[in-house]
């Protein structure tokens, strides 16, 4: 491990507010690239932990995704399920789901979302996964979360993309077509 990362896990688990320095410095100080964990960088990984290390990261987090740059939007976004925070974290997603990031949007719908949103919200969530061409694997929840309601607009979605001739994605079919 990393001897910057080390020292930050120690110093987050000693103090939450340290987080504020630490989350920015964690790409610079180790890495951006692909982690072992599909989906996520370096840092993103990286940043989780210092979350999970943290106790009172909760009351941190609001503000470490307000004043964070995408990635560090992304490790909160992440963090959420790693975390207890509650029902704080539903206004984190909701303005996540509304950028045009499709790393925000993907992180957005992860465990938390699937466990945490209504079911309105979810459902917007996964449309907006549809239409920003975020595959549908990367949605947590959708083997339980999936209701009629839900397959009956992906259904009017396909319907619309081929009267207008575009192409439907591929992994919406099968959701859209299951029976309840």
């Amino acid at each position: 491990m990393n001897g910057w990362l080390e020292k930050a896990l120690r110093d987050a688990a000693a103090d939450a507010t340290a987080l504020r320095t630490l989350f920015p410095a964690v790409g610079r100080r180790c890495g951006r690239g692909p982690s072992d964990v599909p989906g996520r960088t370096v840092d993103d990984v990286a940043r989780v932990r210092l979350l999970e290390a943290a106790p009172g990261a909760a009351a941190e987090m609001p503000d470490l995704y307000r004043y964070g740059d995408a990635a560090e939007k992304r490790a909160v976004l992440y963090g959420l399920s790693a975390v207890d925070v509650g029902d704080t974290g539903i206004e984190l997603v909701a303005d996540a789901l509304r950028t045009n990031d499709t790393r925000l949007v993907t992180a957005a719908m992860g465990e938390y979302a699937a466990t945490h949103l209504d079911d309105a919200a979810y459902r917007h969530g996964v449309l907006k996964c549809v239409f920003m061409g975020i595959p549908l694997a990367r949605v947590a929840g959708l083997d339980r979360r999936a209701d009629d309601e839900l397959r009956r607009m992906l259904r009017s979605f396909a319907a619309e993309r081929t009267a207008a001739g575009r192409e439907v994605p591929a992994d919406l079919l099968p959701l859209a077509e299951q029976d309840s």
